[in-house]
């Protein structure tokens, strides 16, 4: 299933999500260049989240080691810039197709810059929970999935019910269909089994995992309980 319009009209142009979908398609570009080159897998060991290395790096800093904290500084940076990269054409087109059509109406609602802030929330809070069920994996982190996760879970409890237009791929036939939002939270786990198609050949990125799956649930809470929270005030 893909997912093509929530039918919603916005008042305003989602310049946000124009923003950050820039940034991942830029940073995927660069991801295609440093793989030609045999380089992206130094790449992403340097620029995405590895659990043990940013567990070794708190533990050494509470065990009284001051200069600790500047290499605990070095991996946080890694909380956000995993997010904005991605290890498959598929990957990133289904996060991004998600981006588009469940972000841009939270945009219009909470307004620009408080989506800004969530969606990095969002992303540092489902990666730092990757760290906690697995602190010792020297897997790198990568990718938005638990950010759209997040995304995801604040939309379908503003507009459980909304009908979103749908196409539904069959070989050569697309078919078009209406789906109620909160069908979308179960898709969203069972399409990532095909995240694999058009990988960039990373031999050690973080592909789907339990703690994977479990930190994207997190952010789906998270989400929900944001938007939640919104609607109390």
């Amino acid at each position: 299933m893909i997912p093509i319009s929530d039918n919603i009209l916005n008042s305003r142009k989602p310049i946000v999500i124009y923003w950050l979908i820039g940034v991942n398609i830029s940073l995927f570009f660069l991801e295609i260049k440093l793989a030609l080159g045999d380089q992206l897998g130094d790449a992403i060991t340097s620029w995405g989240l590895i659990p043990s290395a940013f567990s070794a790096a708190i533990a050494n800093a509470l065990s009284g080691n001051p200069s600790a904290w500047i290499f605990v500084l070095m991996h946080s940076a890694s909380l956000v810039i995993g997010i904005f990269l991605h290890s498959s054409f598929s990957q990133i087109l289904g996060n991004l197709i998600f981006l588009l059509v469940f972000g841009k109406t939270l945009e219009n609602i909470i307004g620009r810059s408080r989506f800004l802030g969530f969606y990095l929330v969002s992303g540092v809070l489902t990666s730092f929970v990757q760290i906690l069920i697995d602190p010792n994996s020297t897997t790198p982190v990568i990718g938005g999935n638990g950010v759209i996760a997040s995304i995801l879970g604040a939309y379908v409890l503003k507009f459980p019910k909304r009908k979103i237009d749908t196409i539904v791929p069959l070989v050569i036939l697309f078919i078009p269909l209406d789906i109620p939002a909160f069908v979308y939270v179960f898709w969203w786990f069972v399409q990532q089994m095909f995240y694999g198609i058009g990988s960039l050949n990373i031999p050690y990125a973080a592909n789907q995992s339990f703690s994977s799956y479990l930190a994207q649930f997190v952010g789906l809470l998270f989400g929900a309980s944001f938007m939640r929270l919104l609607k109390q005030k």
